[in-house]
């Protein structure tokens, strides 16, 4: 009876499933300029106009942020769609479905010439830094931090999206309390890889293009990292990579795991060109030795000079879940 017990356990302890991580003890430090183009689970309302003295989606009840998620009960998410069935038809009043605040509405619009007065989009596109990329699952992570909708400043929810080609044509630098940023061309049709995810860690995503594994680093654990010197892999001029060193001021493991670094900037070829911190760095992989411990993610907006950074195992951990 014993002996059975003892094999009925172990059968049990075998079937029983736990989570392993996955990544790779060494990864691919990037800090390659990239554009990231991502799809809207919905489409997102920007505004409403009048068209003959009326405005049909105000007089709807519909407002900036509201996503529409269905025309007639049919499942839209993309403005072709939307507009398909508008040319379609055969009435001039349209049920929309769709989303405030987390709660489902519909209200119905009546058409003015055939149009809504809505002002569309379902998709947003800009600028980042690629952090990683983990050379064995070809999961890459960017930017550190969500993409958020611009009318309300929530995450965006996405379907899917893509990461592309991006080359800096300039900087406008930072000053005390306004944040500078990056300016780029996007090569839209050469395409690095697919994005499966939008999250409060960053995007994340199957990469498709080719690997630097010159740029392999070890991926740090909270005891690995030391205060003091450091650098940051990012691109101020076209595509080149370039290191510059930084100073790691506090690392903090914190339950939101977002802002675990705080540093500074010492680089002086850096501070000359962008004034610290600018838009578009955020993803730039933080180096420190053999190891690479996280990434940028936000300025200090009083001190641009000064910034935060994820620790690189919440990144890789986002990536996995």
């Amino acid at each position: 009876m014993f002996k059975q017990f003892k094999i009925l356990l172990l059968l049990l302890m075998l079937i029983i499933p736990y989570h392993v991580l996955a990544y790779s003890d060494y990864i691919i430090a990037s800090g390659e300029n990239i554009g990231i183009k991502l799809n809207s689970d919905s489409i997102l309302v920007l505004g409403t106009y009048e068209i003959d003295g009326i405005s049909p989606a105000e007089d709807a009840g519909l407002i900036k942020g509201d996503k529409i998620v269905s025309i007639n009960d049919i499942k839209i998410t993309t403005i072709n769609e939307f507009e398909n069935i508008i040319s379609n038809n055969s009435s001039d009043t349209i049920l929309i479905g769709y989303i405030r605040s987390n709660i489902h509405y519909d209200t119905k619009i009546k058409l003015v010439n055939g149009k809504t007065g809505l002002y569309l989009k379902d998709n947003i596109a800009g600028i980042g830094t690629l952090t990683f990329i983990d050379p064995n699952t070809l999961i890459f992570g960017a930017l550190g931090h969500e993409v958020t909708e611009t009318n309300s400043n929530n995450i965006l929810n996405i379907k899917d999206g893509f990461i592309f080609e991006s080359k800096i044509v300039g900087i406008e630098p930072s000053r005390v309390n306004t944040p500078g940023e990056k300016r780029a061309t996007l090569t839209v049709n050469n395409i690095f890889g697919k994005v499966f995810k939008n999250t409060n860690k960053g995007i994340f995503g199957e990469y498709n293009y080719t690997l630097n594994n010159n740029r392999l680093y070890k991926v740090a654990d909270l005891n690995d990292i030391k205060i003091g010197e450091a650098s940051i892999l990012t691109v101020l001029d076209d595509d080149q990579v370039k290191e510059y060193k930084i100073n790691i001021l506090k690392v903090t493991d914190t339950s939101n795991k977002i802002k675990n670094i705080i540093f500074e900037i010492t680089d002086n070829e850096l501070l000359s060109k962008t004034g610290g911190i600018i838009q578009g760095m955020s993803g730039s992989p933080i180096i420190q030795g053999e190891y690479i411990i996280g990434a940028v993610t936000h300025v200090v907006i009083n001190d641009p000079t000064k910034g935060y950074g994820i620790l690189i195992k919440n990144m890789l951990e986002e990536a996995e879940k």
